[in-house]
């Protein structure tokens, strides 16, 4: 039987089988070695001694491991642990938002027709294509110079309280729902908030947690629009108060190490507990709409 795939043609001839299997590994280990190198440098550099800046340390291995560096890191200002908790709730805030907003219009855009749906919908692709950048000096006028909102949670989290892409992934998963199963409940007399509600979002979990999963991550790495309208130390997430450790002079460097490995530690947790999801998260929005 004809064998497929690529270079099937050499499956019968051992020794190129061996070498190409060869090459394809020591690629793949240079390219997961330059990729876990950052990750493994700001470990170790964390664990390693309490230096002041990164010449100071002559290897890559620390000389020896300490905790030094975290001591420092949360005695370095009194809004250590504070910019920790700041980010959990802004961070969550988004959570909750994208998970009730944009799956609420995703369903709308889905299941329901309405005048206008399909232009409204072109519209949210449309600003898809914006990029980040573009809106923060709009944004920043509209909360900082209109609203006055400077230092506040509601300025960190409402940009991010429904996206157009979790809108355009809840869509693309609610297409792929059954329709006449929206109808048989119609006929027993639900509502359509009763459909979302006892129907849609039971039968939605893993676009949900996917949803969640790429949002609390964006949120938490997000450095540029905290950094806009936060000039209160009380008020930065961890990555705005990562940027505190870097002054005219110097850097210190072991203490901004030790608060990165920090805030990288909820990603981690999230990355292992969850992988199933994220790997379901590359292929979901696949569906035809």
């Amino acid at each position: 039987m004809a064998t497929t795939g690529l270079y099937s043609q050499h499956l019968h001839n051992r020794k190129v089988l061996y070498l190409r299997n060869t090459i394809i590994a020591i690629i793949l280990i240079i390219l997961a070695a330059a990729t876990l190198f950052p990750i493994c440098y700001m470990i170790l550099s964390a664990f390693g001694p309490n230096v002041s800046t990164a010449g100071n340390m002559r290897t890559i291995l620390p000389s020896r491991l300490t905790l030094e560096s975290f001591d420092a890191f949360f005695h370095f200002s009194d809004y250590s642990l504070r910019w920790i908790l700041n980010s959990f709730i802004v961070a969550s805030g988004a959570v909750i938002g994208n998970v009730i907003f944009a799956s609420m219009a995703g369903y709308a855009f889905a299941k329901i027709r309405f005048k206008g749906s399909s232009f409204l919908f072109g519209l949210i692709l449309v600003a898809m294509m914006i990029p980040y950048q573009v809106t923060q000096v709009p944004l920043y006028i509209l909360m900082v110079q209109k609203f006055s909102m400077t230092n506040t949670y509601a300025a960190m989290i409402l940009p991010s309280l429904c996206t157009a892409y979790n809108i355009f992934l809840c869509k693309q998963f609610f297409s792929g729902l059954p329709t006449p199963l929206i109808e048989s409940a119609k006929i027993e007399g639900c509502n359509q908030f009763q459909i979302f509600i006892k129907i849609i979002l039971p039968l939605s979990k893993t676009v949900l947690a996917v949803m969640a999963i790429n949002t609390f991550m964006s949120s938490w790495n997000d450095f540029f629009w905290p950094f806009l309208v936060t000039n209160d130390p009380a008020m930065y997430t961890i990555q705005v108060g990562l940027k505190q450790f870097k002054f005219a002079n110097e850097t210190l460097f072991a203490p901004m190490m030790a608060g990165a490995t920090i805030s990288a530690l909820p990603m981690f947790v999230m990355f292992f507990a969850l992988q199933k999801y994220f790997m379901e998260g590359v292929t979901i929005g696949a569906v035809k709409g």
